[in-house]
């Protein structure tokens, strides 16, 4: 049984007094791969890279402020009530994915109307990033010991002391390494979103096409590895997790841009 205990200290930059973590390091790393992906996407299309790096500051505030936001409103609200200067401390931690989606949304929207492409067009050309995004994420979470997985009774399961240091080492729980399970979710996603690509024809895909598949197949995902997740908190009691509720309409989103688009597909006049 692995125990997983490593510092997620990285190194001290010196003279700084500084630490930087494992999870930084991802994140910067997670950002530089997006931004490479969505270039790709939207060089292919024939936007000037000039135009396509326009994407880097709203991409970065949508993903940072909408992951904050979405963490204190949908699994901290009353901390935040009691400690409204809570929402500003974002090196105590917390992001949310749902957030982030929610303000990459809102990014993709701010770019399409500077830039007068189709929203939908230009989401479809930012899913690549997004699923590597919710890969690396999780890769990030992992080697901070959060966002672990229920206790569990499987020979792959892995101990996390940082996680339960209130617990003495020999009382430690394996849990599911339900980080590493969406970590593989998200690259699997993005396997799936360049096949599709590559099997509806480039450039000649339906408009909405990768935006529901990511969607759903994302979504899908994160839906089923919550079974395994721990509650976040104790008002995380129903049933459902607030993860999975939260899940529920992209995933339904994803549905009906699917059907648009087979719609759009099948009225397309044929060469």
């Amino acid at each position: 049984m692995l125990t997983w205990d490593l510092d997620p200290v990285f190194f001290h930059a010196p003279f700084l007094n500084l630490q930087v973590r494992y999870y930084g390091v991802i994140f910067s790393l997670n950002f530089i791969l997006g931004l490479g992906l969505f270039v790709w996407q939207a060089r292919r299309a024939g936007a000037s890279l000039t135009e396509a790096m326009d994407i880097i500051w709203p991409g970065f505030l949508g993903l940072v402020v909408g992951a904050r936001l979405g963490h204190v409103f949908f699994y901290n609200f009353d901390y935040f009530l009691s400690d409204p200067s809570w929402l500003f401390r974002v090196w105590e931690g917390g992001l949310a994915s749902h957030g982030a989606a929610l303000g990459l949304a809102g990014a993709i929207y701010y770019y399409s109307r500077v830039h007068h492409r189709p929203f939908w067009d230009t989401f479809d050309r930012l899913t690549f990033s997004g699923a590597l995004g919710a890969a690396l994420i999780r890769l990030g979470n992992f080697f901070n010991s959060e966002i672990v997985g229920r206790p569990a009774k499987v020979d792959w399961a892995i101990r996390f002391p940082r996680f339960d240091w209130q617990l003495p080492p020999d009382l430690v729980p394996p849990r599911y390494p339900t980080q590493l399970l969406e970590f593989l979710a998200g690259l699997l996603v993005l396997g799936a979103l360049l096949l599709i690509d590559r099997l509806a024809g480039g450039e000649k895909r339906p408009r909405g096409l990768m935006s529901a598949a990511f969607l759903i197949l994302y979504f899908s995902a994160r839906f089923l590895v919550e079974f395994f997740k721990e509650r976040h908190g104790p008002n995380d009691h129903w049933w459902l997790s607030k993860g999975q509720m939260l899940s529920i309409l992209p995933i339904l989103l994803g549905i009906a841009l699917l059907i648009a688009a087979y719609q759009k597909a099948r009225k397309r006049p044929k060469n």
